[in-house]
Parts: structure tokens; C-alpha cells; sequence
């Protein structure tokens, strides 16, 4: 059987329109699925297994605020394989079984005073500073995709409204993807705050590529765990990440379960 075969058969009736790829710290939104049911990557042809430590790497379909979903708890990053299309196959199961909205999150660390550990940020674009590319290595004339609107500005607006009604606080910003896995020097974050970043991170950027090639729409956020490098004078780890990322998490897991509730 395929990927898409054995998570359409999890799925039964339901007919997802959304699915979300969670990064660190959002346990607490699997944890809100009602009649969820779980299949491992390692059980999904096609599908990437990771190694990194808080990344479950299994699918979980079920309702959420009543509502169809499928969520990737868990993702592979470029550094894992060396290979920027390595969430290619799982974004095309998304889409072969009816997926049109990718809500893709991450840790990520920031680059502006006023946006500190524990804070939330939707991603109003992004700088692939990596320079590596999912489509390399496409073909089709296809690979050509525009980026102008790489992010959906009515999920953009749906996710702001969720976190007003709320009452959470939710910035903008523009995050830039470094290839990792070793943390940027205080030269690089000096260099990303003057090209305009206002958060960096290791992952995202490929999968919205991806995404926006295979026509779904897309919306972002960053739970921050950190400042950049240099900012405070620490070092930075990735024991950090882990440990700040589920304080943010909580924070985005209410705002995307509103905004899931109010009609995705």
C-alpha cells in the first residue's frame, strides 16, 4: 500500500482540507485531537525518518475543534540528509489526499529586542539564505514558482484574528533559513538583522517552497526559544530549544486550534 492509501484508510470518512507540519514544542496541539489516530514515518513509504530529539516523526489525523486534520508531528530538516526535497514525498501524499492549506511551524531564534523567548511569529515571508532548493533537479517548467505571495494573506489574517481573539500576542516577520545544524555566529546574526530578518532558523523554508510548487496555500509561524547569537552573550544549544520551545508552543497550539475552529 501507499503513504496515501494507508492514511486515507486512518482517516475513514473524514476529509481534511488542512494539515499542519508542527516543529518543537507543540505537543499540546497533538494532545487536542479528538479520535486521533497515529501512524509512524517508519511505516509510511516515502516518507523520511529523522533523528533529531523532540520530533515524534509520525502522522495524526483526526478532528480538531470538530474539524478534519491532518498533522505531521515532526518533520526532516536539509541537515539530516543533505538533501533540501527530503519532506518532498510527504507534501505530495498531503496533497494527493486533498490537502489545499499547509500551516507549517518551527523554533526559531530571534533578532529583534522586542521579540523574546516564549514569543510568537507568524512568518510574513522568508530569506533562503541557504541557497539550496527543493525543485533542483525538477524538470518541469514548473519549477519556476513565484514567491511573491508565497504566504496566504487570508491565513495570514485568519491566524491574526485567532490571536487577537485570544488575546496572545502575535508579531510579523520576515525569517531566514540557515542549513544547520550548527548555530549562526555572531556575525551571521549581525549580517541577518541588516538583510532585514527578524528570526532564523533550520527548517520551513524548503517545505513552503514545496508547497506553493505543488499549488496549496500556505501560513507560518515561529515559536521563539532563543536570541541570536552575540545578543545576550550566552551560547546558544540545542537543549535550549527544547526546553523554552513548549512555552511559545503552548501560545501557537490556541491560536492554530482557533483558527482551525473558525473554519479551515
Amino acid at each position: 500500500m501507499s503513504a496515501v492509501d494507508i492514511i486515507r484508510a486512518n482517516l475513514g470518512d473524514l476529509q481534511p482540507k488542512t494539515a499542519i507540519i508542527l516543529g518543537s514544542g507543540l505537543g499540546t496541539l497533538v494532545a487536542g485531537i479528538e479520535n486521533a489516530k497515529r501512524i509512524a514515518f517508519a511505516d509510511l513509504p516515502g516518507f523520511p525518518v529523522g533523528s533529531v530529539s523532540g520530533h515524534a516523526g509520525e502522522v495524526v489525523t483526526g478532528l480538531l475543534s470538530g474539524r478534519p486534520v491532518i498533522m505531521l508531528s515532526g518533520r526532516v530538516h536539509y541537515y539530516e540528509k543533505g538533501d533540501a526535497a527530503v519532506m518532498r514525498g510527504p507534501i505530495e501524499t498531503l496533497k494527493a489526499l486533498g490537502i489545499e492549506n499547509l500551516i507549517l511551524t518551527n523554533s526559531a531564534g530571534s533578532l529583534r529586542e522586542d521579540l523574546p523567548p516564549g514569543s510568537v511569529m507568524r512568518i510574513s515571508d522568508h530569506i533562503n539564505y541557504s541557497g539550496y532548493n527543493p525543485l533542483i533537479g525538477e524538470e518541469s517548467d514548473r519549477r519556476f514558482v513565484g514567491m511573491t505571495q508565497a504566504y496566504d494573506v487570508d491565513l495570514a489574517d485568519r491566524m491574526q484574528k485567532a490571536a487577537d481573539k485570544l488575546g496572545i500576542p502575535l508579531a510579523s516577520g520576515v525569517y531566514m533559513w540557515f542549513s544547520g545544524p550548527s548555530f549562526e555566529t555572531p556575525a551571521e546574526i549581525r549580517m541577518a538583522r541588516i538583510l532585514g530578518a527578524d528570526a532564523v532558523g533550520m527548517s520551513t523554508v524548503p517545505e513552503v517552497i514545496l508547497a506553493r510548487f505543488l499549488d496549496m496555500r500556505v501560513a507560518a509561524a515561529s515559536v521563539v526559544t532563543n536570541y541570536g547569537a552575540g545578543m545576550t552573550g550566552g551560547e546558544l544549544s540545542h537543549e535550549e530549544t527544547k526546553e523554552m520551545a513548549p512555552i511559545g508552543g503552548r501560545r501557537l497550539a490556541e491560536i492554530l486550534t482557533a483558527m482551525i475552529a473558525d473554519g479551515l
